[in-house]
């Protein structure tokens, strides 16, 4: 298979669909890699590293398209991506699709295959790609929890963890899934006291 990797555009987003490790993977099990170039610098990988691992750099994400059988992404495609998508392509990235009908409607033109990380299910159930992402937003909230608190951002002017003689924060973390347990720990190691909100369901 030829597999191929663009350019993230979506704005603030510096991660690549591949590291270098895993296209070394993929040629080690006989398919080909194209990056397009510079790529992953955003996420600290030269072209450089990506040629050690064995893959093809090409010049822009439209060759990147034309010449793949799968296209590897971390974002949803933008308007630009999708119209370059075509009939028989895999699609494999985080899609998010319900709030996004637009999206929606511009893969369905593509008749591509669009495989979306975030409905990946293991054997147990669970969502292994998801998980970690849910991980990150769970840790990355208290930090801008922390961050909104501070004075000069017109917060309170509280830190988490107090200080000698002023109380901690008071966290309430609505719902104890992956992001709010992952958020709890982190409200915890800061110092703050944490409370975990958690809807029951009754039972049928």
């Amino acid at each position: 298979m030829r597999v191929g990797v663009p350019k993230e555009i979506k704005k603030n987003e510096h991660r690549i669909g591949l590291t270098p490790t895993a296209v070394r993977e993929y040629v080690a099990n006989g398919h080909t890699v194209s990056i397009e170039t510079g790529a992953g610098l955003g996420a600290g990988f030269t072209d450089a590293d990506y040629k050690k691992a064995g893959a093809a750099i090409v010049a822009d994400a439209k060759t990147v398209f034309a010449d793949s059988d799968m296209i590897v992404k971390v974002k949803e495609p933008q308007k630009v991506e999708w119209e370059m998508l075509r009939e028989g392509q895999i699609l494999f990235t985080y899609l998010h699709l319900a709030p996004d009908p637009e999206q929606t409607r511009g893969l369905l033109a593509s008749k591509c295959a669009a495989i979306a990380y975030e409905t990946v299910t293991n054997a147990q159930g669970g969502l292994p790609l998801l998980a970690p992402m849910s991980e990150v937003a769970g840790r990355i909230a208290v930090f801008s929890a922390a961050e909104t608190l501070l004075k000069h951002n017109g917060g309170m002017g509280l830190l988490f963890c107090g200080v000698p003689g002023v109380a901690p924060a008071r966290v309430l973390v609505l719902g104890g899934g992956v992001v709010g347990l992952n958020a709890a720990r982190m409200a915890m190691g800061l110092g703050a006291e944490v409370v975990v909100l958690e809807r029951s369901i009754p039972r049928m």
